[in-house]
């Protein structure tokens, strides 16, 4: 009876505020770590092209092989992480992927540049399912759409810190006559071998296991996750086979594919986009100028994602930034001007990062939770191979006519596809007379 008593008096929003601090920082700093390890390879391009001898093509091959070794392990990894716990896998992908990273620098080819990215890939495949799926172990699902954009914000504030650091050191930091490309990878590599040990020391599995908690805290966010769960009685549990196939899996996993084709496409090619404006721009400054559009991109996926947790809708909220995103890379392979041209690719990237939260928060709509690892892990795998074909295909067209302009037509052409197999979802939602939280079950 008092521990109901107690239980009653917690204050709710200052409880999920505490729990908030106590993650999201953490696990942003990793996911910043994460995305520069993986994508500084479009700075140490302005070098790395030269000195490698490395062709268009090749370079959007050497971007997009990262995906193929991610695509391999990321199931295996994320069920690895329900056996061992968060705590231990998660720190085992940061130290792997720290090492690959750091040993990037070494490499003296094509083929060998090749076999470390890939090898970066299988490193840290399950990383970003795996904390999407620890973000619901602790938070509601009214919640989840704002957590994870706080989370994945980390996505272009990686861009926004990459940009002028990694020009800043290849431009910069020569040391032992070494190129500045391979001084900014091996720099930028060291932090998730420490961010490894941190993540051993301070991550905390599940609420049960949290010391920092008042037991009254525990038991209320136990009930509240308890009570979230039978709050959604079309939520399924399959087993990691049924998961795999289950179309409304592979539905997502589509949709996903296409927006990463088009997301990672003009990421990684971004830096020779702008370097292709004046060449009197330093790589500095290419760095400077790459910050805006991540600015911009940061500030709206956090308003949009708090405009779905609102209004507790989720299909609206994901097929209207592809649209958004896909007129906007239409309009700069159109231009010539760059002014505008950096403006529109500015738009595309805040409808393409306001599209991500929001579309998170649909598996666990209709899956549970001990599901949602191994169904996450899948429509993150399958969708990431759009890492590969959209880098790549920007590669090959622009080694066949020197141009990036008809790879962003082809990129915006598969955004309208993704657009409209989003906005076509039916979806069914109940409104909770006290939180207003949605309760959906997705069917196409």
């Amino acid at each position: 009876m008092q521990a109901n008593q107690a239980t009653q008096a917690i204050d709710e929003r200052a409880l999920v505020r505490k729990i908030a601090w106590r993650i999201i920082p953490f696990v942003f700093i990793l996911y910043i770590i994460s995305y520069l390890d993986r994508a500084n390879i479009g700075y140490a391009a302005l070098q790395m092209n030269r000195d490698l001898a490395l062709s268009s093509e090749a370079f959007g091959f050497a971007s997009g092989i990262f995906f193929i070794g991610y695509f391999i392990f990321e199931v295996p990894s994320n069920v690895m992480l329900n056996k061992y716990g968060a705590r231990v896998w998660i720190a085992r992908i940061l130290v792997t992927w720290g090492m690959v990273s750091v040993g990037s620098a070494f490499v003296q080819n094509a083929t060998q540049l090749y076999v470390l990215r890939f090898l970066l890939g299988v490193a840290e495949a399950g990383f970003f399912p795996g904390i999407i799926v620890y973000l619901t172990y602790w938070f509601r699902s009214k919640e989840l759409a704002t957590t994870v954009a706080l989370f994945t914000a980390a996505i272009p504030v990686s861009y926004i810190i990459g940009a002028p650091l990694s020009t800043w050191i290849m431009d910069s930091v020569h040391w032992l006559n070494w190129s500045g490309w391979r001084w900014m990878l091996v720099l930028e590599g060291a932090p998730a071998l420490v961010g490894g040990i941190l993540c051993f020391l301070y991550l905390t599995d599940r609420p049960a296991d949290a010391k920092w908690l008042k037991p009254a805290e525990r038991e209320w966010l136990l009930n509240e996750l308890a009570n979230d769960r039978k709050a959604r009685p079309d939520a399924k549990h399959f087993g990691s086979l049924k998961a795999m196939t289950n179309p409304k899996v592979l539905y997502l996993s589509f949709i996903y594919f296409v927006y990463q084709c088009g997301s990672l496409g003009v990421g990684y090619w971004m830096p020779q986009i702008i370097k292709g404006f004046s060449k009197t721009l330093s790589h500095t400054q290419v760095g400077l100028i790459a910050m805006i559009p991540y600015i911009f991109a940061t500030i709206v996926m956090v308003l949009w994602s708090r405009s779905s947790d609102r209004h507790s809708e989720r299909r609206l909220h994901s097929a209207i930034p592809l649209a958004v995103a896909a007129l906007a890379l239409l309009g700069a392979g159109l231009t010539n001007n760059p002014y505008v041209s950096i403006t529109l690719i500015s738009v595309s990237l805040a409808g393409l990062y306001a599209f991500k939260s929001p579309f998170w928060a649909l598996p666990t709509l209709f899956l549970t939770r001990s599901t949602a690892a191994v169904s996450i892990a899948v429509i993150n795998s399958v969708g990431n191979l759009g890492g590969f074909v959209g880098p790549f295909a920007i590669g090959y067209i622009k080694g066949s006519g020197q141009s990036a302009t008809p790879g962003l037509l082809f990129l915006a052409a598969l955004l309208v596809a993704s657009f409209f197999m989003t906005f076509f979802i039916r979806v069914h939602e109940q409104r909770d007379a006290d939180t207003h939280g949605a309760v959906a079950n997705q069917s196409h």
